[in-house]
């Protein structure tokens, strides 16, 4: 790699995981509308928990809704890229704090990403999350 592909990469690399900071932190506000808009237009939500999510509007309706009765506090955490041009794949791991239904929830697994640079800016293209726990929190 020259110099200016080593700073491209480095330039990529740290935009697509600040694109998954820009999420949890949107995530953390309840900003339904500003997460669904790291998503390009077609983009997909695959929570595993029901059908995907498709296209960035119906993201937005869901995460708004889901937002209005449910707060959840995302850390996310080594995140691993392969960047190929103007798409990308990688895996960002997470640990979960919630409120949902008035129950404290806690969880941890990983998003595995599909990114797409269109028009200069990264995107999500699809995320998948994985999660390897997630219960309530009970005591005793």
């Amino acid at each position: 790699m020259d110099k200016d592909e080593q700073l491209q990469f480095l330039m990529d690399t740290e935009e697509i995981r600040n694109l998954a900071r820009r999420y949890a932190h949107s995530v953390w506000q309840n900003d339904g509308a500003a997460a669904a808009d790291l998503f390009v237009e077609e983009g997909v939500m695959d929570t595993q928990e029901r059908p995907p999510i498709e296209g960035r509007a119906a993201i937005r309706e869901t995460y708004v809704e889901t937002f209005a009765t449910s707060d959840f506090r995302p850390f996310v955490h080594n995140h691993v890229l392969d960047i190929r041009g103007d798409v990308a794949t990688g895996t960002c791991y997470l640990d979960l704090k919630a409120t949902v239904e008035g129950k404290l929830m806690v969880g941890w697994g990983y998003y595995d990403d599909d990114y797409v640079r269109e028009q200069g800016r990264w995107y999500f293209k699809r995320r998948r999350l994985n999660m390897v726990h997630y219960g309530e929190v009970t005591s005793g």
